[in-house]
């Protein structure tokens, strides 16, 4: 029986990290419905150019991380005092709020409660370092890799399945009565099943209980400090930076590329997205493992990027229309963005000492989420100059990743 129990913690942990995903890919189909002009669901008014709505595209996409930012290193201390369980709780419950105010506002084109929806949904959204906890709570040095390992598993589940979800559950070629917020009702309902999920399989986790508490309300930017200033970290943090935030640029604007380029319904960019997704999932099962067997991380970072770069330039010169070559390009951004993604946290690990691992890892996902924020941001601002530009910069800054990766990290000299 108690072996049994112990895979409890698990499957909650997997169903709260799957559905912060899920959420996040859900917008991505959905967006270009909200601000294009022939769209019937534009929520902008209709005195608002194009322009203008690419830039609110852009402030709402960055609205989620930055709260997620600043949220996640605080509800990680207050789980250590009041324990995983009704942190995770209350957190999933406000997720599922702000679902069902994001399907209001959408009904309602009510602008100013997206954003609050979105904040809202940023600062429950960072219950990740509390599910994170949970693991390192039940976890022995022997299966602590593969526990962490759903992590990344329920990450690219959502990846996967969130567009597609998003893409079906928003047309009314599906159902007749499907429209904007029909996704996000699902999603909130799905959160309030995820609270019965926690509520059943998790047992308190936390043995020991912080006898001090004390918020640190500025603890992210504390951790995006110390990436840039301890030793190791330092040589490997900058590049990973500069490739989320170009992977931004990339993810922000390409349903709007997609729509506008290749009339892709929202229906059509969730398959496609899913498309994409199923090759990311091909390579982190299969050619991961394989790569990993011939080269070191650092070597395959070093061509990864580069490789990642080039591919999103591959979709620059498709000629508009020509939607199926769409379909030739999305291997290969599923490649290098599957390798980078797979290796980057190895380096990280490796060049940090074993007893601040939790910490180095937590570091790393501040400095994720900020690289989203400020993208986000001015790819709204990008795009009103030219449509093709935000994907153009991403590819852009994600070469840079890769130079600075080359230049700054030293083999044999930055490992822990």
């Amino acid at each position: 029986m108690r072996s049994k129990l112990s895979k409890y913690p698990l499957i909650a942990v997997f169903s709260t990290i799957f559905i912060d995903l899920l959420a996040v890919g859900i917008l991505i189909p959905v967006f270009p419905l909200l601000i294009l002009p022939n769209s019937p669901e534009r929520i902008t008014p209709a005195d608002w150019s194009i322009s203008s709505g690419f830039i609110l595209l852009g402030w709402l996409s960055a609205t989620y991380p930055i709260m997620q930012f600043l949220a996640t290193p605080i509800l990680g201390e207050i789980s250590d005092r009041w324990g995983r369980k009704i942190v995770l709780i209350i957190s999933v419950i406000g997720t599922s709020i702000s679902y069902m105010l994001f399907a209001v506002a959408i009904i309602s084109k009510n602008i100013p409660l997206l954003f609050f929806s979105r904040a809202l949904d940023g600062i429950t959204g960072g219950n990740i370092s509390v599910a994170q906890a949970v693991i390192a709570d039940i976890s022995t040095a022997k299966n602590r890799a593969k526990n962490f390992g759903l992590v990344g598993m329920a990450f690219g589940l959502g990846f996967i399945l969130g567009p597609y979800i998003g893409g079906k559950l928003a047309d009314p070629k599906v159902v007749s009565w499907f429209n904007a917020s029909t996704p996000f009702w699902f999603a909130a309902g799905l959160s309030l099943v995820n609270v019965i999920v926690i509520t059943i399989f998790l047992p308190e986790t936390l043995k020991v209980r912080a006898k001090k508490f004390k918020l640190h309300l500025f603890k992210s930017i504390q951790n995006v400090g110390t990436a840039f200033s301890r030793p190791g970290l330092r040589h490997v943090i900058p590049s990973t930076f500069l490739f989320n935030g170009g992977f931004t640029f990339f993810t922000t604007f390409f349903a709007v590329y997609l729509a506008r380029e290749f009339n892709f319904t929202q229906g059509n960019t969730g398959d496609y997205f899913a498309y994409i997704g199923l090759w990311i999932a091909l390579v982190q099962g299969i050619v991961t493992a394989q790569v990993a067997k011939k080269l070191k991380d650092w070597q395959v970072l070093r061509f990864s990027m580069f490789g990642m770069a080039i591919a999103l330039l591959g979709y620059m010169i498709i000629p508009a229309g020509q939607y199926k070559w769409l379909f030739i390009v999305a291997p290969l951004v599923a490649l290098f963005s599957g390798l980078t993604q797979a290796f980057t946290p190895t380096i990280v690990s490796r060049v940090t000492p074993k007893n601040i691992q939790g910490e180095a890892l937590g570091i790393n996902a501040s400095v994720a989420a900020l690289s989203q924020t400020v993208p986000a941001i001015l790819s709204g601002y990008i795009a009103t100059i030219n449509q093709h530009l935000p994907v153009s910069v991403g590819a852009g800054m994600i070469a840079l990743a890769g130079l600075v990766f080359w230049i700054l990290y030293r083999p044999g000299i930055d490992d822990a």
